[in-house]
């Protein structure tokens, strides 16, 4: 039995999931399911040619990563997007986090793959947020045990905010707890739409759920400004 399952979910990540996968590897007792939710652009085949575990389902971040859970068969889960590298010996802090009384889950400090001031003040709001709030997002690679995850429930299948949802279903049992070394994630989402312009849609997006905001008119909202500054 694996000791931790690492779950990916992806849609077209053909140019970053090789490169996710190998910062993985090196883990110990480690077992990698990546969950495609559709792709086209050659990501199921690259990784199946790396003999990578693909399930293939429908899209949506949280569905995918319940379908993931579902097969995983490792005593930790830990959830990671495809374009953001862990930090070398992820694996013993997962186990050493998780084993700390009254930790319920965790999460890795952020760290994004470009220089620029404008990144480092982004990374300095995430650090307030993840050890003030307790409020880690998915691009931190949130790990929990299989126990807990079940508990809760696993994520909300929501069109959006289902890592910011399972953490809320997560602070009342516990700790979350947050591993002093950085993962690393692509800058991609800042450069299309620029740093400020990026963190300004996401408060928007934060402040309308603690609003009672219906999370599908949320979701409609944010596709509808990407595609605004995209145009």
């Amino acid at each position: 039995m694996s000791r931790i399952s690492v779950i990916i979910p992806v849609l077209n990540e053909v140019e970053q999931i090789l490169s996710t996968v190998a910062r993985v590897q090196p883990g110990k007792e480690v077992e990698i399911i990546v969950v495609d939710g559709g792709s086209t652009d050659g990501t199921v085949e690259c990784l199946q040619q790396e003999g990578i575990k693909v399930i293939e389902t429908t899209p949506g971040r949280g569905h995918q990563m319940n379908e993931g859970a579902r097969k995983a068969g490792g005593e930790y889960l830990l959830f990671l997007h495809g374009d953001t590298q862990l930090p070398a010996e992820y694996d013993r802090w997962v186990g050493e986090i998780l084993q700390q009384p009254g930790v319920v889950a965790g999460a890795f400090e952020l760290r994004i793959g470009a220089e620029n001031w404008g990144y480092r003040v982004v990374e300095w709001g995430v650090k307030w947020r993840s050890h003030l709030c307790q409020l880690p997002y998915g691009d931190q690679a949130i790990f929990l045990s299989c126990e807990v995850f079940e508990q809760v429930g696993g994520f909300p299948e929501s069109p959006i905010l289902e890592d910011w949802r399972l953490i809320q279903a997560l602070k009342p049992l516990g700790k979350i707890a947050i591993a002093p070394l950085p993962v690393v994630t692509s800058a991609r989402r800042w450069q299309r739409l620029g740093i400020w312009r990026t963190t300004a849609i996401n408060q928007g997006v934060l402040i309308a759920a603690f609003l009672g905001v219906d999370l599908h008119q949320i979701a409609r909202w944010y596709r509808q400004n990407q595609l605004k500054i995209k145009n």
